[in-house]
């Protein structure tokens, strides 16, 4: 049913919880493949270098909130892909979905940022408002 399965994680709980969702979409499916989309948000990771400009670590908090996923798809036998993307994280997935034709997006209903889910409306409300294919959203 789903073939493009096109799973937004950040590394919070909830999207490790739609990392588990996904998995069971695809193996539903057979032919069905994971792109596993991580956006880096400009503004934090300019912080974090500020704070770590010196340190090897650098590029560490980015593969640390993508590898229990990873761990996630690889361990289930799923065919999957890692996607990094730079920018704003809703308008970014929206984007990449409906340009790269998603038949669903699965993603966390909050993140790790919980504050700014009050203050500025969060990223799975801006994914679900403005995709062409359905969206999931897991609690």
């Amino acid at each position: 049913m789903y073939q493009k399965i096109l799973l937004a994680t950040d590394g919070s709980e909830h999207s490790k919880r739609a990392a588990e969702n996904a998995i069971h979409i695809a193996k539903c499916s057979s032919g069905s493949r994971i792109e596993i989309v991580y956006v880096a948000d400009p503004d934090k990771a300019k912080s974090e270098t500020l704070s770590h400009w010196n340190s090897a670590n650098l590029g560490e908090g980015k593969k640390r909130r993508l590898a229990e996923v990873e761990k996630l798809a690889k361990e289930s036998g799923v065919q999957y892909e890692i996607i990094v993307l730079d920018g704003d994280p809703g308008p970014c997935i929206v984007d990449y979905a409906n340009k790269n034709k998603a038949d669903i997006v699965i993603i966390g209903s909050r993140g790790l940022n919980v504050l700014q889910e009050f203050v500025l409306g969060s990223v799975s409300h801006k994914v679900a408002k403005r995709a062409a294919c359905p969206v999931l959203i897991v609690k």
